[in-house]
């Protein structure tokens, strides 16, 4: 698999994403929001040392690297140390909490009995196309790469650059040969080059790069932009951030986990806290939106791109934020974002950017309107809070009506709606998940009013709406039970012996445990259900441990998804079976990446992280089960 595909290590602040390979190399920048406009294409990094060729700092054969962050922190470090000159140098990467600047501090340590005369190279190619064409200004320590509505500017505190090129880049930088006398050109990459001097045996010295990006804005303002970034003392910044983040970890220990006592409970601590250092990140400030993960696939070679904001893997998301003391960002979610986005039908679409709008889908799920009801349920029985089921009554209840009539075009077989996908988007029918989903739905709707009593008819203010609640609650405790009596007759395959996922390829899958653990359905130990937990392990266990998604699974190989082992810890603790759940917990705990991060795959392999690293849904699930055992 392509390195590109994979975020070893994320950054951030409210309004900046940044991600990075395992060898400090800048993959992607994402501003003013976590989704929608990524700039970068490549941006390479190098040193010239005495009379050598450009020495990659992500790539080259003599380097030998070490990645870690700050303890309980985002701010990431990358040390490279070039075994043929001895020069370590080691990179910090970090964005400034109340100032949307990339900072990225090198170190240069000569650990050799040779003097390094040392140059720092940087080539920066952006994403350019025919409508937002790129070109690039050398201003004042640096430069600034443009188009119609934005800048993208790469500078040095306190140091010149020696030399530039902005056209014909590409052909020279190998070489260190750049050099070009304009300071203006129409090409979207462009080098630039500074002087580091000469660095002798044991000494240090330090370069101090910054990254900002502008929208809309003029190019001299964005040269006084620079000029006020560079007078900022990025010392103070870099403990600020530090002090910022351990902060941050301390006060959303929702679980008061105690201290680790052997290296299996220390490497369960630090998955936990980067959760918690995760789902800021994942986050649009303004509206609460969530992204599912940052970026992997831009141009969809594999897939349908990761970057939206899917309202189902976002409720569960926020339980586990009110599980880690996050109420106000659940709170925002709901609020702000499903409101925003609900459909005038009372349904959710299958996707959205962050900002509200839609994003490309192909279908939709049922079970994303569902999910909302559930999950604006599932958050007042953390709060308590009366008042927030009164601000989000009416967006449910258009909701309810909407699975209502879902509902009963499917027991009438007259279903006007667009077959719903399964919860995977890859099958289009009548699915087990779905359906228990919409039961849950309906449940906590019910749940909704009981709580509510009589102030609904007080706030509404209209004996009519009281009457018109009164009718709603027994039609969905009426159609609550007809769901029930629809899966069993048509969702338990007597031959099999167990549930299906659904009515047409009756495959076995993960997702059917959602009967049990959240919707509850079915009680855990029904013998169903216990049928049925056994055929999954008969068909979609692999050999390592790991659960697949379903039978027959080829995305991406067809790996297991720490998602499937967590869902099956949840069950099996249901169950009261803490034996089982720690064997399937623990796949889940030794596959995590080299940060700490969970991944959407694991590799039965290598069992590593195969495919979409820092997956939300799959934090959120860790965080939902250490709750179960720690809680």
């Amino acid at each position: 698999m392509e390195t590109k595909y994979l975020n070893e290590a994320i950054i951030g602040n409210k309004k900046m994403l940044a991600t990075y390979t395992s060898k400090g190399e800048l993959q992607r920048v994402y501003f003013p929001s976590k989704d929608n406009r990524q700039y970068i294409n490549f941006y390479h990094t190098g040193v010239k040392i005495n009379e050598s060729d450009l020495i990659y700092l992500h790539d080259d054969i003599n380097n030998v690297y070490r990645q870690y962050y700050d303890t309980d922190t985002n701010i990431l470090n990358t040390e490279i140390t070039n075994t043929y000159f001895n020069l370590k140098i080691v990179q910090t990467d970090y964005i400034l909490i109340k100032e949307n600047v990339l900072a990225k501090k090198y170190i240069f340590i000569n650990e050799g009995i040779i003097d390094l005369k040392t140059e720092f190279y940087i080539h920066s190619e952006l994403l350019s196309d025919n409508n937002n064409f790129v070109g690039c200004k050398i201003v004042d320590g640096g430069m600034t790469q443009y188009a119609h509505d934005f800048t993208f500017s790469t500078f040095a505190k306190g140091k010149d650059i020696i030399k530039h090129q902005i056209n014909g880049s590409s052909e020279r930088i190998k070489r260190t040969e750049i050099c070009d006398k304009d300071y203006i050109g129409m090409s979207k990459d462009s080098s630039i080059a500074y002087d580091i001097g000469t660095i002798k045996s044991g000494e240090k010295k330090e370069l101090q790069i910054c990254i900002t990006i502008d929208e809309n804005r003029n190019i001299s303002e964005v040269e006084d932009e620079i000029d006020r970034v560079k007078r900022i003392d990025f010392n103070k910044e870099y403990i600020n951030t530090k002090a910022y983040w351990r902060k941050y970890v301390k006060s959303h220990n929702g679980l008061k986990l105690k201290e680790a006592q052997n290296s299996y409970e220390e490497r369960i601590q630090e998955i936990y806290k980067r959760s918690i250092l995760l789902f800021p990140l994942l986050t649009n400030q303004d509206t609460g939106a969530i992204i599912a993960a940052p970026e992997v696939d831009e141009y969809f070679t594999k897939c349908g791109r990761y970057a939206y904001c899917w309202p189902r893997d976002a409720v569960f998301i926020t339980k586990a934020m009110d599980i880690l003391k996050m109420n106000k960002e659940t709170e925002k979610f709901y609020k702000s974002f499903c409101k925003k986005t609900q459909s005038k039908n009372g349904m959710w679409e299958q996707r959205f950017f962050t900002d509200g709008k839609l994003a490309p889908c192909w279908g939709y799920q049922i079970d994303e309107t569902a999910s909302v009801v559930y999950g604006v349920y599932e958050h007042y029985k953390y709060t308590k809070s009366e008042k927030f089921l009164k601000d989000n009554l009416q967006m449910c209840e258009k909701a309810i009506d909407f699975l209502k009539r879902y509902v009963r075009y499917i027991f009438d077989g007259t279903n006007k709606y667009h077959v719903s996908y399964d919860l995977w988007e890859m099958c289009e029918g009548i699915h087990l998940y779905s359906l228990a989903s919409i039961f849950a739905a309906f449940d906590c709707m019910i749940k909704i009013y009981s709580v509510l009593g009589s102030n609904v008819s007080e706030f509404e203010n209209n004996r009519l709406k009281e009457e018109k609640i009164s009718k709603s609650i027994k039609e969905i405790e009426k159609l609550q039970v007809e769901v029930k009596k629809y899966i069993n007759k048509n969702m338990y395959d007597e031959d099999k012996k167990s549930y299906v996922r659904n009515i047409e390829d009756k495959k076995m899958d993960i997702s059917i445990l959602g009967i049990v653990t959240p919707f509850n359905v079915f009680r855990p130990k029904e013998k169903k259900i216990q049928n049925t937990v056994e055929k999954i392990n008969l068909t979609i266990r692999t050999y390592t441990g790991g659960y697949q998604r379903f039978e027959y699974d080829n995305y991406m190989n067809g790996n297991p998804w720490p998602i499937a082992n967590l869902w099956m810890t949840l069950y099996y603790l249901e169950c009261g079976e803490k034996k089982k759940a720690k064997e399937c917990f623990d796949f889940v705990v030794k596959t995590s990446g080299k940060h700490y991060f969970l991944s959407e795959q694991v590799s039965n392999e290598t069992l590593k992280p195969n495919w979409v690293i820092g997956l939300g849904w799959a934090h959120a699930m860790f965080v939902i089960v250490l709750e179960k055992l720690y809680g």
